[in-house]
């Protein structure tokens, strides 16, 4: 009869001098070390960074507490923590991911504490649409980056994100960040989401990826383009100008679909567009390519030609409809599925009022 080989696992939540004061033991302002017991785990033997990662996956009770905590281990987050000197075989800090495991007894995860963000929280108002302890779903306004850069290095969401989150965000990838999976130009306006965690930063983009979701969009364009359409043209960098993207051969495959709303003769459209494919700038991108760019947009824009409008109505309401400070898009939909418990999720967001008075400037008639 074969004997019976008890895996016995042990997970250690060890706090240091802050334990004295109370804290939760699960909380991630505090070290989190994780010890597993090598020959009850019976894995063969390998380096150290695969031991460690099927180490995880073969231990359910591990799994789970990772889970209920929202750690997501890949191997190269593994390796990342070797090399970070966050890893002891027994009892010596190994920083060499090819270690190869052998005989030895124990060996111990470190969690670092996160870091606090270079990005400072900063108290901006934001149009919250929907919030959990995993997930934020925002209505982004006109003109605010998404991340801090050079020429912003402040004001964004990320810093609204920051301060509005506070304490809930766990961290994502050792840095008590927000997790943004996609992002909308600094003059689109609409509905995105982002991660408070790290488990759920991991699966949403997993969700992006795969594009397991839907995103919906409108626009306001020059002329009148099909009824209907799709277009399927790869985007990259423009070779020309780095600071735009462009149609270009070697590009990534970019799908946009798009569908006519509305018709405001002789200017202009309003369209539905949904994403297949989610590249930088893809729908102004397509739209331009297409002959029929979006109203406002500087930097792809191509106008109607004014001299074509001979009656003064019409050359008012041409400079009316230039008067929009940026593109008229707006994220209208995103629909996914719960990056934590699988629940199908939908939100929406109305036209904001620079569009709205777009339209309307549109739709005025001679008296």
């Amino acid at each position: 009869m074969m004997a019976i080989i008890f895996i016995s696992f042990i997970l250690e939540i060890i706090v240091d001098v802050f334990s004295t004061l109370g804290l939760n033991l699960l909380d991630m302002t505090t070290p989190i070390k994780i010890s597993f017991n090598v020959k009850d785990l019976c894995l063969p033997s390998k380096r150290l960074d695969t031991w460690v990662t099927d180490a995880i996956k073969v231990s359910d009770p591990t799994k789970q507490q990772l889970n209920l905590n929202n750690f997501s281990f890949s191997r190269n987050k593994i390796k990342s923590l070797i090399e970070g000197n966050c890893i002891k075989v027994d009892g010596i800090t190994v920083n060499n991911p090819s270690f190869k495991v052998r005989n030895c007894e124990f060996i111990q995860i470190i969690l670092p504490v996160p870091i606090q963000p270079i990005p400072l929280p900063e108290d901006i108002k934001l149009d919250i649409i929907y919030e959990d302890d995993h997930i934020i779903v925002l209505n982004k306004k006109s003109g605010m980056v998404v991340h801090p850069a050079p020429g912003t290095p402040k004001g964004t969401l990320v810093n609204a994100l920051l301060y509005h989150c506070g304490n809930s965000l766990q961290g994502i990838g050792g840095v008590k960040r927000p997790g943004i999976v996609h992002r909308l130009d600094k003059n689109t306006s609409g509905v995105m989401v982002a991660a408070k965690t790290e488990l759920a930063h991991t699966n949403l983009s997993k969700i992006f990826f795969n594009h397991d979701l839907e995103r919906q969009y409108n626009a306001v364009v020059w002329g009148q383009p099909k009824i209907n359409g799709v277009i399927e043209k790869p985007i990259g960098r423009s070779p020309i100008n780095r600071k735009k993207m462009a149609i270009i051969d070697k590009g990534k495959i970019a799908i946009t679909k798009w569908k006519i709303l509305d018709i405001f003769p002789p200017f202009a459209s309003l369209i539905e567009c949904k994403l297949e494919t989610g590249k930088t700038h893809q729908i102004r991108v397509h739209m331009s390519n297409l002959g029929h760019s979006i109203i406002g947009d500087d930097l792809y824009g191509k106008r109607l030609a004014e001299k074509y409008f001979k009656n003064n109505f019409l050359k008012e309401k041409y400079k009316l409809i230039k008067s929009i400070n940026r593109q008229a898009l707006h994220a209208t939909k995103l629909s996914f599925k719960h990056p934590i418990n699988d629940e199908y999720l939908e939100f929406s967001s109305n036209l904001p009022k620079d569009i709205n008075n777009l339209i309307y400037n549109l739709k005025l008639k001679i008296l």
